[in-house]
């Protein structure tokens, strides 16, 4: 028994010793986070109708904050926003999305997964497992990733969000990866939304994450432009 303890503790400090990045990022995060408002939310969600028409926007607070069906001008624009969602909680509540057999899904997750200590690899995972969900079992709805945004620590407001810029552009380049070996489109948000400085633009934001009503506006001229969004009445 002494043997074996000396054995595992052996182990377990070569792990430390190699990966110490590794082992301190796996003793912080919780896939099991959901915050407070998901369970009602989900609920909500699941007693609304649904129509094989939806154009679904999938996402934590940057999709909740805006009024899509008023932005662009119908009801079947359906904001399927949770603030403070994480990739996992994406995965948990997808059933809800895939039973009404939208026509598209537009998503934008990952930056509460960054604030709160997953890792890039784990998050682009969560991502094939969205897609690769969404294609099998809804292989009619038309599925659209966005990049993520740039975020601006001079807002002083939420700090644990802030400084990822490098990690944000990785994971916006491995999404991209994904979407060639998916064979999705990725939409590229991140390029209309960072400043000559690799910040969010000012403009857009009023805490260095979440968005005004310009960052809004320009989020969709970014769809229209790109010719993304059906013609629904």
């Amino acid at each position: 028994m002494k043997h074996f303890l000396f054995i595992l503790g052996s182990i377990l400090l070569a792990l430390l010793a190699s990966e110490p990045d590794a082992i301190a990022q796996v003793s912080q995060w919780d896939s099991t986070y959901r915050p407070d408002i998901y369970k009602p939310r989900v609920e909500l969600f699941k007693s609304l109708p649904h129509s094989e028409k939806d154009v679904v926007f999938l996402g934590n607070s940057l999709t909740f904050w805006a009024d899509w069906s008023e932005l662009l001008g119908s009801s079947y624009y359906k904001n399927r926003g949770i603030p403070g969602d994480i990739t996992y909680g994406v995965l948990d509540r997808l059933d809800e999305v895939i039973q009404g057999r939208p026509a598209k899904v537009f998503i934008l997750i990952g930056i509460n997964d960054l604030a709160r200590g997953i890792p890039d690899s784990v998050i682009i995972r969560n991502y094939q497992r969205i897609i690769r969900q969404l294609k099998a079992r809804t292989p009619s709805t038309r599925v659209y990733f966005q990049t993520l945004l740039p975020t601006n620590a001079s807002f002083d407001k939420l700090r644990s969000h802030y400084h990822k810029e490098p990690r944000i552009r990785a994971i916006n380049d491995s999404l991209r990866e994904l979407g060639r070996e998916e064979k999705i489109e990725i939409i590229d948000l991140y390029s209309h939304f960072v400043d000559e400085e690799g910040n969010l633009k000012k403009a857009y934001t009023w805490d260095g994450v979440h968005l005004t009503l310009t960052g809004y506006t320009t989020w969709v001229e970014v769809l229209r432009a790109g010719n993304y969004l059906p013609r629904v009445n």
